[in-house]
Order: structure tokens, then sequence, then C-alpha cells
């Protein structure tokens, strides 16, 4: 690099401080202005002038560039306020005696001093572009007058969305309410109902119909962690640990605008290690989204999955790409001191689902596509198992399976007593204290076809339609009547659950609602029998959440805005197996995303 001699720079140096000496002599107080940052160019050549000359004028762009310039040092802390005044006061000297010997006659050169009375203008683009490029370099060394944040924020991007919901819940005439809808999963998650007692169990609501708003809010964020590793976080609302609703009911935990629970709804690390080109590959652990093609009758929209998944896809041409995916997820893991009232502790009862599914993407015509897939998810140690003979003298006595009942339920499944009481004369030989838990009465391993037929042909508008059907393989009728003591007809008593569940939804209009006045309808027809899928991870909306139900839905979504919707949802269902039960849900709502 040329060097810079010290007269070009003081010269240069006092041609910004004139104009500053002038901005602060005009000024009623001795501070500074605001800064205003502004760019290299500005702050090397505000102007068309010579940039080793001193400006015409006190005023103009450089008036401006000077005083900023000396503003952003006081800022910067590299000067005070006092030494920032005292060097424009001593450049505004040094400027004015600048002028001043400009117009008095050049005196002769001493004999070993070489002056130059004119600099040709490479060398005026030489001089300013070095100092130009000093600047920029202390400007990136000391973040001078960017404003950005520091690099680590970069690597986050926040997300969430907030829902305002009323929901009215109505119920037909003709309901049995004498007792035959117990809530298995208040009794499973409390102490164990005593049937030899004179109280009801817990019952689900039949006939009074309700109405309540509700609220979800949820807040998270990627993150770039690098070389194919990201990350996720997000919480959310809800009236619980439901695995299948955020939902906070406005007025709930207690009313008298109590304050509401915050849960970790999202915590994952994923690793990308596909080849690209068409190839995708990428490895999930900790709870992440669902990983598999479905529809809310397999597993609630909302669900999240706990433990390791994978999935993935691969071209295969113009026209077809094949998608998979799965993983080994913890459904139940039993606590360290199970039971805690005995010394000596019972074996481990955890329970497991091995999920994986297969499909492919075809593109049939430019404007007909169609997805299908074919998932088979194999719960290990899911149902109920019947105790070893204990006589329990309390609530609080403990047996050896009580950890195979479910943590979690809606409603729909069959269920089955999981404590073998002996009756002895410590319970009046099976007359009293017969406090009892409920497992789940059948395995579960579930075979699904998905699929998703979408035309395009009215672009920007699109036509689908969506449809699932899954069988329960396990299912057995025969061994399940043997032990169940819920889905049975009110007259015979016989068993009445099933194991096949199917839908269909016809939906019409823009797929993505991104522009104000964007639409979207759907409706839709489903027949989920008692145990074709476990009650505790089905949609949580249609009927009241769970299975054993069969109806119809139709709803409707607007965009007012590109991240701001409102939409209508009725719901109609009647029961399928066991006494009448009918009811139809009212949900209008306005959601807003950012």
């Amino acid at each position: 690099m040329t060097p810079i001699m010290p007269h070009r720079l003081a010269a240069f140096f006092a041609y910004f401080m004139f104009g500053a000496a002038q901005a602060i002599r005009a000024q009623e107080t001795p501070e500074l202005p605001p800064v205003e940052f502004l760019t290299p160019d500005e702050i090397i050549n505000p102007d068309t002038r010579d940039p080793l000359q001193p400006p015409a004028t006190a005023a103009g762009p450089s008036t401006n560039v000077a005083v900023n310039l000396t503003a952003l040092l006081v800022k910067k802390g590299l000067l005070t306020q006092e030494e920032g005044l005292a060097l424009i006061a001593q450049a505004e000297a040094e400027a004015q005696a600048a002028a001043q010997a400009k117009s008095a006659p050049i005196p002769p050169a001493a004999e070993d001093e070489l002056r130059v009375s004119y600099i040709p203008q490479t060398v005026r683009n030489n001089i300013r572009d070095e100092i130009k490029q000093e600047l920029l370099a202390e400007a990136r060394d000391r973040d001078w007058g960017t404003g950005s944040a520091p690099e680590w924020t970069s690597k986050f991007k926040p997300f969430g969305d907030l829902r305002g919901r009323y929901e009215g819940i109505f119920f037909a005439d003709g309901n049995d309410n004498t007792g035959s809808f117990p809530n298995f999963n208040a009794i499973n998650t409390g102490a164990p109902f005593d049937t030899t007692g004179t109280q009801f169990s817990p019952q689900y609501n039949v006939d009074e119909d309700r109405q309540r708003p509700l609220l979800r809010a949820r807040l998270g964020t990627e993150i770039d962690i690098g070389d194919g590793f990201t990350g996720g976080l997000r919480v959310a609302t809800g009236n619980g640990n439901s695995p299948v609703s955020p939902n906070q009911t406005l007025g709930g935990s207690g009313g008298n605008f109590s304050k509401y629970s915050l849960w970790l709804d999202r915590a994952f690390v994923s690793m990308e290690v596909g080849p690209g080109d068409g190839k995708e590959l990428s490895f999930l652990l900790g709870r992440f989204d669902n990983p598999f093609f479905s529809t809310e009758v397999q597993w609630d929209t909302d669900l999240g999955f706990d433990g390791l998944g994978f999935k993935g896809k691969t071209e295969l041409n113009d026209r077809f790409t094949t998608f998979y995916s799965g993983g080994l997820f913890p459904v139940f893991n039993t606590g360290l001191d199970f039971a805690t009232n005995q010394p000596s502790k019972f074996k481990s009862d955890d329970k497991w689902l091995y999920g994986a599914q297969i499909g492919i993407d075809w593109k049939i015509t430019e404007d007909l596509t169609a997805k299908f897939a074919t998932a088979y998810y194999d719960f290990q140690d899911i149902e109920g198992k019947l105790s070893s003979p204990f006589v329990p003298l309390g609530p609080n006595d403990a047996g050896d399976t009580d950890a195979s009942r479910p943590s979690f339920a809606q409603r729909g499944n069959t269920y089955r007593p999981i404590r073998n009481i002996t009756p002895t004369a410590a319970n009046g030989f099976g007359t009293t204290n017969q406090y009892q838990y409920y497992g789940l009465a059948t395995p579960f391993r579930i075979l699904t076809t998905t699929g998703r037929l979408d035309y395009d042909g009215y672009d920007p508008f699109r036509l689908s339609l969506i449809g699932e059907y899954s069988r329960n393989l396990a299912f057995n009728s025969g061994d399940i009547d043997a032990i169940a003591v819920n889905n049975r007809g009110s007259g015979s008593g016989a068993f009445e659950g099933g194991n096949n569940a199917w839908n269909l939804a016809l939906q019409a209009g823009k797929p993505k609602l991104e522009t104000r006045g964007d639409w979207l309808v759907s409706l839709g027809y489903r027949y989920v029998e008692s145990d074709a899928v476990v009650d505790g991870f089905t949609d949580s909306e249609f009927g009241g959440g769970g299975t054993n139900v069969k109806g119809f839905s139709l709803g409707g979504t607007m965009a007012l805005s590109p991240n701001v919707r409102t939409g209508i949802r009725w719901m109609s269902s009647d029961e399928i197996a066991g006494p009448p039960l009918g009811s139809d849900i009212l949900q209008i709502e306005l959601n807003a995303k950012f």
C-alpha cells in the first residue's frame, strides 16, 4: 500500500472538521447532534468537491458528515463530549489557517524541500480509496454504526401463534344419563374406584349443554446448530398435560383470573444426513412433530412424538418420489420407585410404539397429483394386564400391574379391570374394599393406509380428496367379550366394539391462505369403531375426543390478512357401540401467527 503522507491526512481531516465546527457554533447548547448513520461513500466522498480541499461554505453535506462522524466517535466511547467539541474547535482554526495560506503567495521552496502544487486525479483517488479501506476495516473491527445483533442471534428463528375460540357443545335428546359412560381417565389418574361403594364412578357429561371460550398460545424457535444439525423448542398452553390439546379454557384453572400454565410442547435435535440431489434423510431425537403422513383420526394434529424418529424421500423420476418415516417412541416409562408404598418394588411395565411408513408421491398430470402411504404401528404392552392376587386394604395399596393402565385417555376404547382382588374376611369376601383400576382390553397393532388426491386445474383454487383406513390387527372380539366393562349393548349386554376406522374429506379453496379473502372449505365423514386406534392419541375435537364415533363435519376458513384467519366448524356425531349418545359441536375461532 502507498504510504499516506501526513500533510494529506491533515488536509483531509481539516476538511471534515471545518464543517463540524460551523455546525457546533450555530447550536444554542454545546450538545452533539444525534448520530445519523451513513454509508462509507458518504463518509469518504460526501460531495463532488476535491476531498483534499476544504468546503466552499460552512453548510452542505460536508458539515453534516463531519458532525455525525464526530458524534459517532463520542457515542462509541472513543472521545468524550468535551474532547469532541475541543477537537472540532481546533480543526476549525486549522482549516481557517489553511484557507488563508491558500490565498497567500506561494513562497519559493527551500533547496532541500519539494513542493507539490498540483495533485493528479489518480493520486487523489488512490488516497481516498486507502482512507476508505482503513475506515471500513476499523468499522468492522469495532462494529461501528451497524446496529447488528450478536452473531449467535442469527441462528434462532422464532415463531408462534395465538388462537381464540368459542365452543358450544349441544347434546341430543335421549342420551343415556344413567351412569353408562364412566370416565376411565379420571379413575386411572386418581384414586382407584371402589366398585362396592355407594357412589357413581366419575362420569362424562352427556345431557347438559356447555359453552366455553378457549385460548391457545404457542411460542417456539428453530435453531441452526450448524453442520447439518438443527434444533427446536416450543412451549404451549393447555388445561393440563394432555398430549392432544393445547387449549386453555378461559375462566378455568380455578377461575377468578388465575394464571395459566405453560408446557414444554417441543424440544428436539435433528440431523440431516441425506446426500441431496433429490435424496433426503433426517433423524430426530427428543419431542418433535408427527413424522408420519396421516389424518387426525390416526394421530391428532397437536400430538408430539417422544423418542427417536427418521424421515426421508427419494426422487425416482419427474413423476414419482418415494417417502418413508419411522421411529421408536416411549409411550410410558415405569417410575423408579414403583410402587412407592412397597419396600419391595414391582418390575417395570414400560410401553413402546414402533412405527414405520412408506409411501409415494405421484404426479399423474400437470394438474393432478396423488400421495399414498401405508403404515404399521405396533404398540408394545399398551394393553392392561391382570395383577397377581392381592388384598388392597385401602385406596393407596398398589397392585403389581397398576402401571399397565393408561396414564392418559380420552374415551371410546374398551376397558378391563386389572386388579386381581382376592376375596377374604378383610374385604367381606368381595363385598367391600374393591379398589379397582382399568386398562385397555385389547393390544394394538394397527395397519393404516392414507391417501390424498389434489386437482389444480382451477388454479389458484385446489380440489382435494383425503382419506384414511385403519384396522387393529391385534383385536379379538371373543377375548375382549370375556373381560370388557364397557361398549356393551344396553339390551343384551353383548360386546359391540370393533376394530376398523375410515374417514373421507373433500376440501376446496386456496391451500395456503396467503392473502386477504383467501378461503378454504371442507366436508368430511368418519366412522371410527371402539378399538380401531388408541383413543388417547386420536382427534380431540370430534365427538368430544376419542373413538366409537361416527358422523359429519363441515367447516370453512378465511384469511383476514397473510397472518390472520378466521374459521367456523360444525361437527355432528353419534356413538357406534353401547348406549345412545349424540352430540353437536360448534367452533368459531380467530387465529394469528407470527
